[in-house]
């Protein structure tokens, strides 16, 4: 997994970046930069840019005056925040309750990026906040809970830790798959149908989105033909849903 720039049409744009685990194994991470109808940019995520990747992206933002926010849309992303504050001074940053906290550097906005009033800001994306799981976990190694991001018009979804797949290499010319977060189970609130509301909500997902590009945050960017998605997000959700409800 290195650094690219992925077009994916539509003005939307996935760059895979570097995250390496005790500064060794690569896991892979990830922002997204949209276009918006206005002509300004958005990101989803924040990712320290350099290089031909950081070039790419200042070319078409106007050498970044034209990116008016940034939308940390997974609460226990936070790493890479005070540097893209510090490359695009003049956007406004949205994240959680978590995000202010960790990262009291950045100036954060009142409205909280799962908010509807960020939502209604941004009408090229459809938002959903996984349910029945914690967003915001007690335990800081639970990261199942988000807020996914979908794009219409490139028929993108932009997803960190809730659903995820294995890299693509693993998978030859199988059809390509989706995994559960693992710590999905742990994540469940404590409550009798929380199981049941998680299956629930991501089997909606999968009717609802028709997902070509699955951007996934330690995961290679899959590329789904129609029907695909949906498909192999059932057979994930199917699979765990005995546990799940028992949990």
């Amino acid at each position: 997994m290195s650094e690219h720039v992925h077009d994916l049409g539509s003005g939307f744009w996935n760059i895979r970046g570097e995250f390496r685990l005790g500064g060794v194994i690569n896991i892979g991470t990830q922002c997204s930069l949209i276009k918006l109808e206005s002509g300004k940019f958005i990101f989803l995520d924040s990712y320290e840019l350099t290089g031909e990747v950081r070039d790419k992206v200042m070319a078409l933002t106007n050498d970044g005056q034209d990116v008016e926010a940034v939308l940390n849309v997974h609460p226990f992303h936070t790493i890479h925040c005070a540097q893209m504050a510090r490359d695009f001074p003049q956007a406004t940053f949205y994240g959680s309750a978590r995000h202010a906290k960790k990262v009291p550097e950045v100036e954060w906005s009142e409205d909280l990026v799962e908010s509807e009033a960020v939502a209604e800001r941004y009408p090229e994306l459809e938002f959903s906040m996984s349910q029945g799981i914690d967003y915001i976990h007690a335990n800081e190694m639970i990261h199942a809970g988000s807020l996914l991001a979908y794009h219409p018009a490139s028929q993108s979804l932009h997803v960190d830790d809730t659903f995820m797949s294995p890299p693509t290499k693993l998978l030859g010319k199988v059809l390509p798959e989706i995994m559960l977060h693992p710590t999905t189970k742990k994540a469940l609130k404590d409550e009798p149908d929380s199981g049941e509301r998680y299956c629930n909500w991501a089997t909606q997902i999968a009717h609802d989105w028709d997902v070509r590009n699955f951007c996934a945050a330690h995961s290679y960017l899959v590329r789904f033909r129609e029907g695909e998605f949906e498909k192999a997000l059932l057979k994930a959700i199917n699979k765990a849903r005995p546990k799940l409800e028992k949990a």
